[in-house]
């Protein structure tokens, strides 16, 4: 009884040794390598486990690659995986790149993986030109009349520049100023309108690809319409401007004029208080005369009977004047 208890002890320890040995070493993995004709040895397989390298991320990238022609060394795989590549990817970007007949390096394509870029995609963009489509862009004509414009930009992926090169958004911003350039060069909105394949050949020509991940096929003019007259929008805050200023600098002389008026208003009242000073000078001069004996009685009541005389005058004078203004009425 107990030799059967031993027995079944070590066979249960021999399965589980089994099966944390087949877990740790991938035998059914290195036997599909070895029918697909991957050439990798089992404790290849092993070391992998060792540095922490998953070994399907490494073999199956190297299956497709045997069987598309493609000789790729394990070592570089797994320091691409190391480094923190997309081994699979890059290895699908190697195929559809031989399948298309462009010439892709192992070297580059890591880099370009390594780099951010979608490899893949980028290889499929090289083969099949990718549209972008820019927003609508608002430029100003000489006759001060703004256009509206939305172009559509076919590029094609550089492979050589896509490493350290300027992305779609780069390519919209310099079809953007292009357009702006090109509208603002021209005499009037009608010639924009009549001719909008000009902003597509001027655009063109300015080599707007130069320094990009991109090379510019074409680039289309989508939609042109016509937005607001800025020109004259100009001209009337200007006017309204200018209104201001006048408004203002009137205002100002008006203040002065009022302040003028108030000087010599009170310049008026400070003479007549000088004149009703000097009248009241008058009787003490005539004091001081009659007792020096400068002039006598007489003297002064001839001088009152000439003011008396003076003031009728005066008097008689000016109603005369009431009854003819009374008759011209």
């Amino acid at each position: 009884m107990e030799s059967l208890i031993i027995l079944g002890v070590i066979i249960v320890g021999v399965l589980i040794f089994l099966t944390l040995l087949f877990s740790f070493i991938p035998v059914g993995l290195w036997i599909t390598a070895y029918f697909s004709g991957v050439k990798i040895g089992l404790f290849t397989l092993v070391g992998m486990r060792l540095r922490k390298v998953i070994p399907s991320r490494i073999v199956n990238p190297m299956i497709k690659s045997t069987k598309a022609g493609i000789d790729i060394n394990v070592d570089k795989l797994e320091a691409h995986y190391l480094a923190g590549g997309n081994v699979n990817t890059v290895v699908d970007a190697l195929i559809a790149a031989q399948r298309a007949n462009i010439a892709l390096p192992f070297e580059r394509a890591t880099a370009i993986d390594l780099a951010g870029r979608n490899v893949l995609e980028a290889v499929q963009v090289s083969v099949n030109p990718k549209v972008i489509e820019t927003p609508k862009v608002a430029a100003v004509a000489k006759d001060g009349i703004e256009v509206m414009a939305k172009a559509r930009v076919t590029v094609r992926a550089n492979i050589e520049r896509l490493v350290g090169g300027a992305g779609e958004e780069t390519i919209i911003a310099r079809v953007g100023e292009g357009i702006v350039t090109t509208v603002g060069s021209a005499e009037t909105h009608k010639a924009v309108l009549e001719n909008p394949d000009g902003i597509s050949r001027n655009v063109l020509d300015k080599g707007l690809d130069s320094g990009t991940a991109f090379e510019i096929l074409s680039i289309d003019i989508a939609d042109v319409d016509v937005g607001r007259n800025i020109g004259a929008t100009l001209q009337t805050d200007q006017a309204e401007a200018d209104k201001r200023i006048a408004q203002a600098k009137a205002e100002e002389r008006r203040a002065m004029a009022v302040a003028k008026e108030q000087e010599m208003k009170a310049e008026v009242q400070f003479q007549r208080a000088k004149v009703v000073e000097a009248e009241a000078e008058v009787p003490r001069a005539l004091a001081r005369a009659l007792e020096q004996g400068n002039i006598g009685v007489m003297d002064y009541y001839n001088m009152k009977n000439i003011l008396a005389d003076t003031n009728m005058r005066e008097s008689i004078s000016g109603i005369n004047k009431e009854n003819d203004n009374n008759k011209r009425d």
